[in-house]
């Protein structure tokens, strides 16, 4: 995006930089207009496009997961999320800490996994819970289910999260329990987030107003504190995310199946794994026809992302960038270019046009499909 120096992220391209270095093979996505959006390298542009295509603009300052998917339902922040890339301040460890009734380890961006490795043998002997963040404006807090207890987990999240407001209001708060012994760390299911409310009006809001079935598949119930939604599927993959999809669309008559697929980002873009993140894709890529012969009539599908997440540059970061958007169906008409949209609320606004509803941002472009 044009303000792309400001978030340190010049020359991010993620689905460019990597289709320019790894390669891509995606035909599924380029017959729908992937290429159409803008030159990829490896990727044609379509002559008959089976989708429409177009791409989205972040209104709102910041490139954090809860940033975009609240502009998606048309929540447009003034201010982004506080990071803390050298960890959180002492007025914020003192009183957790204090509070919490425990020391702490830790207190770094890192990868979950890695900072159980490096540290989970010491805080088993110290009974201290590991404290760390990410790109993403996160408070996260490791500790082994044998160690602290679950409830006492939740708590000091319970804590951590009524700390954190004001200028160090963090998105979320987020419970990452563990088992196993050094070496053998794993995480577990147990997993619990503790969100920033998403202010009143946003898409779902409007959609559980008019008896609008919503179902989330991935992390979009946390993100969202689970309002509007009325089923739920928890994944641990992009794999069982997309399993769960089909599950979703059989299950689900008529109403908005919501999904975030995770390894993209977790596994693959803050690691900087150029290879996997590129075989993420052209594994989605292949479960695309899955998805269409799963499509209903009157059924209309949108694939989008957030934020970047660039692996081929020194940032583990997200990247400031405009995401792809393309959208189908068996009543969609093909072909239609969307241009460059404004808002990620686009997209928002488009789905709640199509239940009769309205939210506060974004232009909808649901004329333009059918």
């Amino acid at each position: 995006m044009p303000d792309a120096a400001q978030y340190g992220d010049t020359g991010s391209d993620t689905l460019g930089n990597i289709a320019r270095i790894r390669g891509l093979r995606l035909p599924n996505m380029a017959r729908l207009g992937l290429g159409n959006i803008r030159p990829i390298p490896g990727i044609a542009p379509a002559d008959a496009p089976a989708g429409a295509y177009g791409r989205c603009a972040l209104a709102s300052p910041g490139k954090d997961t809860t940033t975009g998917h609240w502009e998606m339902a048309g929540i447009h922040l003034e201010k982004p999320f506080p990071l803390y890339p050298n960890g959180f301040p002492p007025e914020v460890m003192d009183e957790f800490s204090q509070r919490a009734g425990r020391g702490w380890l830790g207190n770094k961006p890192a990868s979950g996994t890695e900072i159980i490795r490096e540290l989970g043998a010491e805080h088993m002997r110290t009974g201290s819970p590991i404290v760390y963040t990410s790109a993403d404006s996160v408070f996260q807090i490791a500790a082994h289910e044998e160690v602290i207890p679950l409830w006492e987990l939740y708590k000091m999240c319970e804590t951590a999260r009524d700390i954190l407001r004001g200028p160090h209001e963090v998105g979320r708060v987020i419970a990452r329990p563990f088992i196993g012994a050094p070496g053998k760390f794993a995480r577990t299911a147990n997993r619990h987030d503790y969100a920033v409310p998403p202010p009143r009006g946003m898409l779902l809001d409007r959609l559980e107003e008019r008896g609008v079935v919503t179902h989330s598949v991935g992390k979009i119930f946390d993100v969202f504190l689970g309002r509007g939604i009325r089923e739920t599927s928890k994944t641990k993959s992009n794999a069982e995310g997309m399993a769960m999809t089909l599950e979703a669309m059989r299950e689900t008559p008529a109403g908005l199946i919501f999904v975030n697929l995770v390894d993209f980002d977790m596994l693959y873009g803050h690691r900087n794994d150029v290879a996997g993140y590129g075989a993420a894709l052209e594994e989605f890529d292949a479960w695309v026809p899955a998805f269409e012969a799963a499509m209903r009539e009157g059924d209309l599908a949108v694939f989008t992302a957030d934020h970047g997440c660039d692996p081929t540059t020194p940032s583990t970061d997200h990247s400031r960038e405009y995401v792809p958007v393309l959208a189908h169906g068996p009543d969609v008409r093909q072909g239609a270019d969307l241009g460059v949209r404004a808002s990620l609320s686009d997209i928002g606004q488009t789905v709640a046009e199509n239940f009769g509803a309205n939210i506060a941002k974004g232009q909808s472009f649901l004329s333009q499909l059918l």
